[in-house]
């Protein structure tokens, strides 16, 4: 199964809510007003926004439409057109194929490949790293010393116990984040993925 990381579209103007349903079979929300704030905080354009949110469709329809998602977990996760993949596959040759598809959607920049070859993670793993997820980002609300520092600048995905960490950060930044999500409980690693914008 493939699914990609969920996000608030910043769909501006927009009242009420809408689902969506994506090709992982997985319904996204779009809040017009919530969103509207996300954009307001996020050192993105509205418009990169919107093309990460398009990114991780096409990528999970191209995984899907290869054959990928049959035999494969994979999580997808855009951020700047940065495509973080990670999740369990069968075989080095399915990893690396994983790779190649999501290269080729359109306007991705880079791609973390970070799929492990492995069983595919159990629901109760995956439980697990939605509630670490969960205690990261809130562990983000606690980073002290950094002026202006926004939490909702850091995207957070993790997968196995292992928190990937996405944004468009300072130096000083990445290291308070860094910190305070290795100091969770059951975090078995922070992987950092940021783009700085003081180098």
């Amino acid at each position: 199964m493939i699914r990609r990381t969920l996000h608030l579209l910043p769909v501006l103007g927009l009242s009420g809510l809408v689902f969506l349903g994506g090709p992982s079979g997985c319904a996204g929300v779009v809040a017009g007003g919530a969103a509207a704030v996300s954009v307001a905080h996020d050192r993105r354009t509205a418009g990169t926004v919107v093309e990460d949110e398009s990114i991780e469709m096409k990528a999970v329809a191209e995984l899907d439409r290869h054959g990928i998602s049959a035999r494969s977990h994979l999580n997808v996760t855009s951020y700047n057109r940065s495509v973080l993949i990670c999740g369990e596959v069968p075989d080095e040759a399915t990893r690396q194929q994983a790779e190649a598809v999501v290269r080729r959607v359109a306007e991705v920049r880079q791609v973390f490949n970070e799929a492990a070859i492995l069983p595919a993670s159990t629901l109760a793993s995956r439980s697990n790293d939605t509630w670490l997820t969960t205690r990261a980002k809130t562990a983000l609300f606690n980073v002290d010393g950094i002026r202006d520092f926004d939490p909702t600048r850091v995207k957070v995905v993790t997968e196995r116990g292992i928190v990937y960490l996405m944004g468009l950060v300072s130096s000083a930044e990445a290291e308070s984040v860094t910190a305070a999500v290795r100091s969770v409980p059951g975090v078995q690693k922070v992987v950092r993925l940021f783009e700085y914008i003081d180098r």
